[in-house]
């Protein structure tokens, strides 16, 4: 049955805007009509590309006949006023991630959501067709680990040292906890697929490693409601790392994501307890693969179907919660608690 595509403008139609059209082109469910960036230069390149209408502002492309939807694909710092303002126009939003900047932009979020009823997707990774995910999971569920007692997870790359006086990743208003916020919510979206909502963090931070204002360092001690407890690590400052590292009463998993994109290959280890033996790493192969459009895929239908996307406005808001308590928690040394949505 030949689906209908969902008409949607776009802000942010350069820079990572790219990536997302080309999500949009492999899954074939939206038609872009109209979009608009910072720069003339850039909305007249991107817009002959993509064979849709320029726009000079982005009232104007709010304002454009026929959307159905609008594609956000600026910095997080801009999300709170350009979604509440699309929702205000009946407009459905695909907003990417991070959600928002502060506590108080979910709260506004979530009010203008729940008042407009519009579908609000967000661009976090759909874990539900993500083959690696789905294969750990499974794992978890199935056993394998025998009783989970922690994990530990490290997200890390040298991206703080090449930000440079004016960037919006060097304001902590804009960029609260550093690492945590640019990569760390994505690691706590990917931890509560695994182990369920977070109920609390307590967290250290270090922001003298490079020259900005904002965390170069954040090391979280992350509690969910299951009773779960394990450490999340986030560095601005240091070379690639990328690992999730689970710990059973029957084996551990040791996975390095690594980076293949640039030659560098994953190396993924379970290790089996043997009493008083050696217990060896044993190499595993975890699944690569999956539907890189599943998130949009999820928005269409929901648009077009009814239902919750995910991931949804929810699933964003609980990851930058968890963010923000984090820091919060660094500043006044005490666990904070993670508001429920």
């Amino acid at each position: 049955m030949t689906q209908k595509p969902l008409k949607v403008g776009m802000i942010g139609i350069g820079g990572f805007g790219h990536y997302r059209r080309d999500r949009m082109r492999e899954c074939g469910l939206f038609e872009l009509c109209a979009g608009y960036a910072r720069t003339k230069e850039t909305v007249d390149r991107e817009c002959a590309e993509e064979g849709c209408a320029p726009v000079g502002s982005y009232e104007e492309l709010l304002d454009f006949p026929g959307l159905e939807a609008m594609i956000i694909s600026t910095g997080g710092k801009f999300h709170a006023e350009q979604m509440i303002q699309a929702m205000e126009r009946g407009l459905h939003v695909f907003v990417e991630k991070p959600l928002c900047s502060t506590l108080e932009e979910v709260e506004q979020i979530v009010a203008a959501q729940k008042k407009s009823g519009v579908v609000v997707g967000v661009a976090h990774a759909d874990h539900t067709n993500t083959n690696r995910s789905l294969q750990i999971k499974k794992m978890i569920d199935d056993g394998f680990f025998g009783n989970i007692a922690t994990f530990e997870m490290t997200v890390a790359h040298s991206g703080g040292l090449e930000i440079r006086e004016g960037d919006w990743r060097g304001d902590p208003e804009k960029n609260p906890g550093g690492m945590l916020f640019q990569c760390g919510c994505h690691s706590f979206h990917e931890l509560m697929f695994y182990f369920g909502p977070i109920k609390r963090i307590y967290s250290a931070m270090r922001y003298d490693v490079h020259t900005t204002l904002t965390a170069d360092v954040a090391q979280c001690v992350v509690e969910f409601e299951s009773g779960m407890i394990g450490t999340l690590g986030a560095y601005h400052v240091t070379p690639y790392r990328h690992t999730l590292n689970i710990f059973g009463t029957k084996h551990n998993l040791f996975t390095d994501s690594r980076c293949p994109a640039y030659g560098d290959p994953e190396v993924n280890n379970t290790q089996y307890r043997r009493c008083n033996e050696a217990e060896p790493l044993i190499p595993i192969k975890l699944d690569e693969g999956g539907d890189a459009c599943g998130n949009m895929r999820s928005f269409y239908h929901a648009v077009r179907n009814g239902g919750t996307p995910y991931p949804g406005l929810l699933d964003g808001a609980r990851a930058v919660a968890a963010v923000f308590a984090a820091e919060i928690s660094a500043k006044t040394g005490k666990a904070v608690d993670i508001p429920k949505y």
